[in-house]
């Protein structure tokens, strides 16, 4: 394994390989992103353990969906049941790494409760509904959200190759996390270029065009609106697969899920 430190102009280019890696397959990608999504979504109502439950399995299916864009990316047949694939590889580091990721989201949000007293966490656990006015005035709320971007940068950048790290190199979690803090902090500059890339191609260009057709008609809006997501949230998805290919030396002598 090995981390390479990459050029800013790289994190531009993601989305572009995300693009295409989904065009060769959009059947397949579409139903392991979205299914992922719906199992989460499912396991997360289940009384008293349902939350916990899901964020302990976010990595398992991440893996999934990763190993559904490796196939695609390498030519490999593969079905519907590859969403379930992380399952077979390194399930106790995956579980691991749900949980400590967990803990540190949940650490981030008791720690803005000294800004805030505790509002942004009612809001985040669901015990209070989003009142934007109520929220502007709240004293310290926007600390506390300027707390919870800056702590809770370091923990998505510790998870966020640790499924990949654990299921196809073995690594235990701990050290999985660690070497994705790394590799995201070594290579921040196509991760900020990655951000704006997303920021502009998921939220600022369907506005302008929604907001566009909603001028012309208001039917025809809503009518992209609501498949535009089904289309957007693959590419996305592959992205991801894209950034850790080309953060990571991912060659044939690492685990591929069967």
């Amino acid at each position: 394994m090995q981390v390479r430190q990459l050029p800013l102009a790289r994190g531009w280019a993601w989305l572009t390989e995300g693009l295409a890696i989904w065009r060769r397959n959009p059947a397949l990608l579409t139903f392991a992103s979205l299914g992922y999504l719906l199992m989460l979504l499912l396991i997360s109502v289940v009384p008293l353990i349902g939350q916990p439950l899901a964020s302990l399995l976010m990595p398992v299916f991440s893996l999934g969906v990763l190993n559904t864009c490796r196939a695609i990316d390498e030519g490999r047949k593969a079905g519907p049941d590859i969403l379930f694939s992380g399952f077979q590889q390194n399930l106790p580091a995956l579980v691991t790494i749900g949980a400590i990721y967990l803990a540190g989201s949940l650490l981030v949000l008791f720690l803005t409760s000294l800004a805030d007293g505790g509002t942004l966490l009612q809001i985040m656990t669901g015990r209070e509904q989003v009142d934007p006015e109520a929220a502007a005035v709240t004293p310290g709320f926007m600390l506390s959200l300027l707390i919870a971007i800056a702590l809770s940068t370091p923990v998505m950048m510790a998870y966020w190759f640790a499924p990949l790290l654990a299921g196809w190199w073995k690594i235990r979690a701990p050290k999985a996390m660690f070497f994705s803090f790394v590799a995201c902090l070594r290579n921040w500059r196509p991760f900020l270029a990655y951000a704006i890339a997303l920021t502009v191609f998921v939220a600022i260009l369907p506005g302008i065009i929604i907001g566009m057709l909603g001028l012309i008609s208001p039917m025809l809006a809503t009518l992209v609106s609501v498949p535009l997501p089904v289309l957007l949230i693959p590419i996305v998805f592959a992205s991801f697969y894209a950034n850790a290919r080309d953060v990571f030396d991912i060659t044939s002598d690492v685990d591929a899920p069967e």
